[in-house]
């Protein structure tokens, strides 16, 4: 009963081509069939007249039966046996031919009794029918019974059961839940797609295209979710929206979507800016925010359950400050904040007190004049830290090779940065049993097995991930579930580059170097 399917209820009335809607179509049809009935009734109307003229002059013949064979016997010719009889008895040429064509066996008493009945019942039927004609509502009726008739004659069962429930009916158990992948583009263009759409490839293959994208837009934002799970939308102005994962319109792999205001009401020069499913909100869970500023805040996932269609205020922001990455943490975890020029700083979870949902945060990182943070994670030992360039490199790291440190201090060194590699674009916690895809400004998505990804050094080049043409860079990456269906390698991989680890530049923490932490 989900499904839709289009009608052109194109017709000809009064010898006229309309467009008609679903209630001029059903009245056209019934004034079709007023007239069927009507011209049915008139044509049945003629024919029982001409019966019943006929059984008149039948009933002349047998009222002078001893004349009528006197004046057919004195006749010289049938022809003159008619004449003969109009002129006697008024009869009409069918009445005289009738009569003339008779039976003598229709002269007995017994055949004169059902001339008589059948004149009777012709009487009675003339009656009937001219009473139709005279009285809509009567040919109304037998537009019903017709009807009537014809679905007692080709009806079947009903197939389905309309029954009172219990339990309201939810939409989301109308639809199957399945892992889907949602991406949506710089300017706003979002789609579903099933999850095995990106294939697995070799690290340095060339990728395939992910999205049609207009003139400077690129993909902007990956995830991987099922459609009964919730989407929490995130603008840089703070604000929050909901949807559920099918509510978002699936498309092709290489169509361009659907724009997201058309999803949600957001305000002229409103952006998107970070995207985060959740199965269910759970009181025991946080929500962590790591903004392009450096400041990190915590705040409880269940204060965020409660989204309304207009949507709810996220965090409070500084004028220059935009949300880039919300992660959901039990609040025992360490965090990881990556910046623009390759530097890193990891510090407890603890130290980032809980706040109120409009609330500001506290600082995470102390940033060098034009740098910024281009990534954030939560944590977990069993993973480790990709980071990606702009240009295509990247490398894992043990998060062990990163000290723990107090919040708000300037880090250590993450990555060595040179002219080949570019600065740093994106970084992520990952797993072996994690599949990565990096996503370009042209609209190009790669898709490999994070085991392939060299393991390396802290302060080292990395290697290459991607090949990409001149003046294309490397905006964003996400993880999904890892796909062993691998595609072909690509040809003519180039070599992995590794640059020796040189000695960290490391900023040490005091309290001087702390500043004071706003909320």
């Amino acid at each position: 009963m989900q499904e839709t399917f289009g009608v052109i209820l194109l017709a000809l009335v009064d010898g006229q081509p309309r467009c008609l809607t679903l209630r001029e179509m059903i009245d056209c049809y019934i004034a079709h069939q007023e007239d069927v009935i009507r011209r049915r009734t008139i044509h049945d109307l003629k024919k029982t007249k001409e019966h019943a003229h006929l059984l008149e002059g039948y009933r002349i013949a047998i009222d002078y039966i001893d004349e009528v064979i006197d004046i057919i016997r004195s006749s010289s010719s049938i022809a003159d046996a008619k004449v003969n009889l109009s002129e006697r008895f008024g009869l009409s040429e069918v009445q005289s031919t009738a009569i003339v064509q008779m039976q003598l066996g229709r002269l007995s008493g017994l055949e004169r009794d059902k001339i008589e009945e059948d004149y009777s019942a012709t009487m009675q039927k003339i009656t009937e029918l001219e009473d139709i004609l005279a009285d809509e509502s009567r040919i109304l009726q037998i537009v019903k019974e017709d009807l009537i008739n014809i679905k007692n004659k080709f009806g079947d069962e009903r197939r389905t059961e309309i029954a009172m429930i219990t339990d309201e009916l939810d939409i989301e158990d109308l639809i199957e839940e399945e892992d889907v992948v949602l991406t949506m583009t710089h300017k706003g263009y979002i789609k579903r797609l099933p999850v095995d759409t990106y294939k697995s490839q070799h690290r340095g293959g060339r990728g395939i295209a992910g999205m049609q994208t207009r003139d400077e837009d690129y993909v902007e934002y990956i995830c991987s979710t099922s459609t009964h799970d919730n989407i929490l939308f995130f603008t840089n102005r703070g604000i929050v929206y909901k949807l559920k994962g099918y509510q978002i319109p699936e498309a092709g792999r290489t169509a361009k979507g659907t724009a997201i205001v058309n999803l949600l009401p957001l305000e002229t020069e409103e952006k998107v800016t970070a995207m985060i499913p959740i199965r269910n909100f759970d009181d025991f869970e946080n929500l962590l925010f790591i903004t392009k500023n450096g400041i990190v805040k915590k705040t409880r996932l269940m204060d965020y359950s409660k989204i309304r269609s207009v949507g709810l205020r996220a965090i409070g922001l500084d004028d220059d400050d935009t949300l880039i990455r919300v992660d959901l943490s039990d609040g025992d975890k360490d965090i990881m904040l990556v910046t623009h020029n390759g530097m890193a700083i990891r510090f407890k979870e603890r130290d980032v007190r809980g706040v109120g949902r409009t609330a500001r945060g506290v600082r995470g990182i102390k940033l060098r004049s034009g740098d910024y943070v281009v990534g954030g994670a939560v944590i977990d030992e069993a993973s480790k830290c990709l980071v990606v360039t702009e240009n295509g490199f990247g490398k894992k790291t043990e998060f062990s090779e990163y000290k723990l440190q107090g919040r708000a201090g300037m880090g250590i060194r993450t990555y060595k940065i040179t002219e080949k590699t570019g600065y740093v674009s994106s970084m992520a916690s990952v797993t072996d049993e994690n599949d990565v895809l990096l996503i370009t400004s042209d609209g190009i998505v790669i898709r490999m097995h994070a085991d392939e990804i060299n393991t390396i050094g802290r302060n080292t080049q990395g290697v290459r991930l991607m090949r990409m043409s001149d003046d294309v860079r490397v905006v964003s990456l996400a993880l999904a579930d890892r796909d062993d269906e691998e595609e072909a390698a690509a040809p003519e991989n180039e070599p992995d580059t590794e640059v020796p680890e040189e000695d960290s530049e490391t900023e040490p923490v005091s309290e001087d170097s702390s500043e004071e932490d706003d909320e």
